[in-house]
């Protein structure tokens, strides 16, 4: 297995990450200029799931080939916290706000470096002309989002055998993207599985509407520059009892931070 140091313009590389001003051009046309390059990265990757040899190693090259492409197109990223991601030896369950598209495509690039990491995601994704084959390819649990329980059992039978096997998992447990953050709406899903396989929480809060979700597609969005991007990672939190103290404190940790980048309007009910 390739040691951290063996990937290429890792961010997580120190504790804070910006987006450096000479990367980013003004362009007339950012949402253009973007989707163009994003249309070049999904065929390739596309491409290599097909052949079967889309890899951790590829994924994160994918990722980072994104990310520097927002940043191109005039987008500013500022990654906080992610000497946390360095405090716990084993695998973890990140718990997530969800927002757009943008986390899922850029998080890899910051994470995979440290932790080998899944996604729980929506099993209609999977079937995407582009993107399925890419998603599949890393090896995904797979939710309906139609029977909540169900859901449940799979999300703990599956994450189990990821986070035995070594592999960290992403969870959004919001059950859709959304721009506020409503306590109400949060689930505790990566809480139940955290505690089962007795690893930590690893909260994650995130502001990426620089990404807009589109109207009719959410994929293909408006890319607006104008809007700066915040992700920060908590300290790692063990589940204690039923959760519910832990649960408060990951979405505290959530909200608190939409507040520290100036967006108190996007939290509800913290």
């Amino acid at each position: 297995m390739k040691e951290e140091n063996a990937f290429l313009n890792r961010v997580s590389a120190n504790d804070e990450y910006i987006t450096d001003s000479s990367k980013q051009r003004k362009k007339i046309f950012p949402s253009l200029y973007f989707f163009r390059n994003m249309l070049r990265i999904l065929i390739y990757s596309n491409r290599y799931a097909k052949k079967g040899i889309y890899d951790s190693f590829k994924w994160y090259d994918s990722s980072v080939d994104t990310r520097e492409s927002l940043e191109r197109a005039g987008i500013k990223m500022h990654f906080y916290g992610m000497n946390n991601l360095r405090k716990a030896d084993g695998p973890v369950v990140f718990v997530s706000n969800h927002m757009t598209t943008m986390e899922t495509m850029i998080l890899p690039s910051i994470i995979r470096p440290l932790k080998s990491v899944v996604y729980v995601i929506k099993e209609e994704l999977s079937r995407y002309p582009l993107f399925g084959p890419i998603a599949l390819a890393r090896d995904p649990i797979l939710v309906g989002r139609e029977n909540p329980r169900e859901d449940l059992k799979i999300v703990l039978e599956e994450g189990s055998k990821r986070l035995q096997a070594g592999k960290s998992i992403i969870i959004f447990p919001q059950r859709t993207r959304a721009m506020v953050l409503d306590a109400a709406l949060f689930n505790s899903l990566g809480n139940k599985l955290a505690k089962r396989n007795n690893v930590p929480v690893i909260p994650i809060a995130l502001i990426t509407d620089a990404w807009a979700n589109g109207k009719y597609i959410k994929e293909l969005g408006k890319i607006n520059p104008s809007k700066p991007v915040h992700i920060a990672f908590g300290e790692p939190i063990y589940i204690e009892g039923n959760g519910a103290e832990e649960q408060s404190k990951i979405i505290e940790f959530i909200g608190g931070k939409f507040r520290e980048w100036g967006r108190p309007d996007l939290v509800k009910g913290v």
